[in-house]
Parts: C-alpha cells; structure tokens; sequence
C-alpha cells in the first residue's frame, strides 16, 4: 500500500495516531482500511468482539495496532482502549473514525490543517466533525437526537456546538486519559465533550462530508436504551453543572479579575447589544428574587442558555439572593403579596400569629404571589434602567477618537 508521503510526514510530525472502534462492519471494513491507509499508517483498530468476517479481514492489514476485545463491550470501552494504547505509543493527538463507511478518510486533512493553526499555548483541542444535520439526506431520527444532544451540551458547558454526536473526532490524548470516565458505549462521547470542556478545553465542530446510504450502514445504536442513557447521563451533567462547574468557574473568574475588572471586560464591554445585556441582568434579577430557592442556579443558566443571553451576567445578577439580603427579599415579597391580595401592609407581621393550617398555607401563597411580584417590578425596573446605562456607555466608546 502506498502512503501519500506528505500525510505520513504531517502525522508525524503532530504526533497523531487514528483510533478505529470495529464490531461487526465487516461489509465496509478492508475497503475502508484501504481507503485510510493511504493517508498514515498510525492506525489503531479495536476489534470490540465481532461475530462476523471482521477479524479475517484484519489479518489481511498487518501494518495496523491491533487490540482485540474477546467479547463485545460497547464503542465507549474500545475507545477506552485506544486511547490508553495511543497514550503508551507516545501519541500527543488522535483522530477517531468510524468504520462503518459513514466517514471519509479524506477529511483527515480537516483535523490535521485545523491543528496546525493551533499557537503553542493555545488551550487543549478538541475537533468533533460537523456532518450539517439539517441538510437533505440524513435520517430524522438522527438529526432530532442531535438537536437534543446539541441544546443540553450547550447548557451544561456554556458551548454551542452543531453536531455532538459525531464520531469523527480530534481529541488530545493525554486529557482524555486523564478524565474518569465512567460509560462504556454511544454516551461515553458526549461524556468525554462534557468533561473536556469543563477542563478548559478548546472544544469544536469542524465541517466534514458523511455518507448515509440506505440499507448499506450497519449502525448497533439501540434506540430505546441508548436514548435512555444519554438522557440519565445529561441529567447528571445537569445537576453537576449548575450547582458546582458553573458556580466554580464563575466565582475563580470573578476571584481572579476583582470586581472593577470583571464588571469592565465581563459585562461594559461584552460585545453583545445594550438590549441584550439589559435582558441578562433582567432575568438574573427574576430568578434570584424568584421563590425557587435551592434551584436559582439551575434554572438562571437554563433561561439564559434557551433565550441565548450572558450567562455570566445573569448569573452574576441572580446572586441578589445572599444570605444578608434573603430576609429583606423574603420580607417584601410577602408584603408584596399582602398588597396585591387587598390586605394592604401588614406591619404587625409576627410569627405568633399564624396559628393555624389555614394561616399558614395563607401567608405561603402570598409570599408566591407578592415573590413573583416583586421579582417582576424589580428585573422590569432594573433592565430599563442598565439598558439606558448601556446605551449611554456605548455612545461615549462611539465618540471616543
């Protein structure tokens, strides 16, 4: 077989190996392993138990590393594998590739020309394909999980990425071995995304071609299990996410910059409109005088990533609700609601008078109501007023000479 010097000599010199997970694809395998043999000979293949012709065909391409699990145990353990292999041959980088005939090996110069443009001390990178879902030709199915997955990846990481699911990947290996991974099949890919992101790493979707062809793509995804999975694991990304990843990277953010810094890059000179920055503070207020406690976090990077504003500056704006000022929050929301339930302030409010059920399922629901209340007032008052600021603010940068 004949390798294109020039493809050899550029793998070499990034130090980067292809990682192939095989089972059962014995249909497309050798002429694939043709096809990706003409570009390096740096190829990692394992096969993750096959039943069929798959380890006949192997043998039939002696340059490759061959790892061979003995039974089956799903595309996120031969991953595994191959990542811990390519870490003991002393790779620093490794694209990973489906055999199922999916993937083009002429996208490898994608990946090769994207690292290349990468500055010595860049962050980590990550490259995950982007096969254009929406575009004619692709299963609905897929492209409907891959919306799914794309939304919750951008709620948990803050990162907006058009295909989280493809398998045809640049990752750093030394990160990857680094991280506790604790999946073993499709969902291992979105957990690797997730936490690599959450190590600082550059994390993003470069154009590649992809081909589905009906009734010749052997696929073992299993719809209902699978599905259920990635949804279990996104969950638990959730959870993790906003009330520990976010509120982290937020607080060492703001630690590190000071005050005055963070309030001048982070927000005054956000790239983003005066409205859109207004908004943000906005929505911060409103769910930090919102009666969700315990769930503000959750729900202030939620809002902000489905109506697209600053999460930091909501975040940052929804912290309102600290421990010294949560009497005062707690105090008018329910005076709040005294007024809009036509008893007027109540000033004689004591503890001792809510003697009864009654009473008190009474004074919870109008502390709700006068919560939402205020916290309408208040985020409506406060948006209008930092939009004007804002605008104010972008005017004098205008006129700056």
């Amino acid at each position: 077989m004949i390798i294109k010097p020039v493809f050899q000599d550029r793998f070499e010199d990034l130090n980067c190996c292809v990682i192939v997970p095989t089972y059962n694809n014995a249909h497309s395998l050798n002429s694939f392993l043709t096809d990706l043999k003409y570009y390096t000979h740096n190829i990692i293949v394992i096969n993750d138990g096959s039943t069929d012709a798959t380890p006949g065909i192997l043998e039939q391409h002696p340059e490759i590393h061959l790892l061979v699990h003995r039974e089956n145990k799903g595309k996120g353990m031969a991953l595994k594998t191959g990542f811990t292999q390519a870490l003991e041959l002393g790779f620093e980088y490794a694209i990973t590739i489906d055999s199922d005939g999916q993937h083009y090996p002429d996208d490898l110069d994608v990946f090769l020309s994207e690292l290349e443009s990468r500055k010595p001390n860049d962050s980590e990178l990550l490259l995950v394909g982007d096969r254009r879902m929406g575009r004619e030709g692709i299963p609905g199915k897929s492209s409907k999980g891959n919306r799914f997955s794309n939304f919750w990846y951008l709620v948990v990481t803050g990162i907006e990425l058009n295909d989280t699911q493809s398998g045809y990947r640049l990752y750093p290996v030394k990160l990857i071995n680094s991280l506790k991974l604790i999946t073993w099949k499709f969902e291992l890919e979105i957990e690797v995304l997730v936490k690599a992101a959450w190590k600082k790493a550059d994390v993003k979707n470069i154009p590649i071609k992809v081909h589905y062809q009906e009734g010749e793509r052997v696929t073992h995804f299993r719809p209902f299990w699978d599905i259920v999975r990635i949804v279990l694991l996104y969950m638990w990304f959730v959870l993790v996410s906003f009330f520990y990843i976010h509120p982290r990277n937020k607080y060492q953010d703001f630690k590190n910059k000071g005050f005055k810094k963070f309030w001048k890059e982070d927000i005054i000179k956000s790239q983003e409109p005066p409205h859109k920055k207004a908004a943000a503070i906005a929505l911060g207020i409103f769910v930090g005088i919102s009666p969700f406690w315990g769930l503000h976090t959750l729900l202030v990077f939620t809002l902000a990533a489905v109506f697209k504003l600053n999460k930091v500056i909501a975040f940052l704006f929804s912290n309102i609700s600290i421990p010294p000022l949560i009497p005062l929050i707690v105090y008018a929301s329910y005076q709040a609601g005294s007024l809009i339930t036509g008893h007027g302030f109540d000033w004689n409010l004591q503890l001792q008078n809510i003697d009864s059920s009654t009473k008190v399922f009474m004074g919870l629901w109008q502390y709700i109501i006068g919560s939402f209340t205020l916290a309408i007032v208040m985020s409506v008052s406060l948006g209008i007023v930092f939009y004007f600021l804002f605008s104010v603010q972008n005017q004098k940068q205008l006129v700056k000479p």
